[in-house]
């Protein structure tokens, strides 16, 4: 009797071309990856980490920065400096921010979410009185506005002016000196509710509308000075371009 070959002589010796050889069964696994986890903040969770050049550079430069905004004086920042880059690890180096707003972007921010709330809350109220007002350049417009021209005139430019509503409504009053609205091009104006009064109104704002602008609703009385609605002059666009490239 013949003995029986081991499996592994049968897989030594090479099989005939077209010849049926040994059923092999393959089971693929699949093995999905682990997420990985975020990165912890080696100067909070590793404070005896040693510290690099560009992390005491970059405490350094915020010390700056506080000292710009009036939060430290300068012989404080120069006693800040000198323990930074004296610090050897993370833990030497958190103390000497503790006391700091943790993101200067972010307070910024909260800040101007704040200026959006309290605009959205109350009218704003401006009044001309004897020498005249004027609100241009970058300002939050809160839904509703109330317009005294006085005795020297309101100027209100909404060329560079943040508008976080899609509808301003705007009451008017002229009096004596005037109210004149200046608005980009492509913004819609009605001023259907508005009584001209005897200075009368003057709408040069009547250009087709741009989808997305906000509509200013002009209601009230043109008084004794009048109520003028224009886009940009040639010297107020030349301001603007200039503030744009700046």
């Amino acid at each position: 009797m013949r003995p029986a070959r081991s499996p592994a002589r049968a897989f030594a010796k090479p099989w005939p071309l077209g010849g049926r050889g040994p059923l092999l069964r393959i089971q693929v696994m699949r093995i999905s990856p682990r997420p990985s986890a975020p990165e912890p903040d080696p100067a909070r969770r590793q404070p005896e980490l040693r510290a690099s050049d560009a992390d005491r550079e970059a405490v350094a430069e915020r010390l700056r920065d506080a000292a710009a905004e009036g939060r430290i004086d300068l012989e404080e920042l120069q006693e800040r400096l000198d323990q930074v880059f004296a610090a050897k690890t993370y833990g030497e180096l958190e103390p000497v921010t503790a006391d700091l707003p943790a993101d200067p972007a972010a307070v910024a921010g909260r800040a101007l979410q704040a200026a959006r709330q309290a605009a959205a809350q109350q009218p704003l109220l401006i009044k001309g009185g004897m020498h005249g007002t004027s609100r241009v350049g970058h300002w939050v417009v809160p839904d509703r506005i109330e317009v005294y021209g006085g005795m020297g005139s309101v100027k209100l430019d909404f060329t560079r002016a943040e508008v976080p509503h899609q509808v301003v409504d705007i009451s008017v009053r002229g009096d004596m000196g005037g109210v004149v609205v200046v608005v980009p091009e492509g913004w819609p104006v009605d001023t259907t509710a508005l009584n001209p009064g005897l200075g009368g109104v003057k709408n040069k704002a009547v250009g087709a509308p741009v989808a997305g602008a906000p509509l200013l609703r002009v209601a009230g009385s043109g008084g004794m000075g009048g109520v003028v609605i224009r886009y940009p002059n040639r010297w107020e666009r030349r301001r603007l371009r200039d503030k744009r490239a700046g």
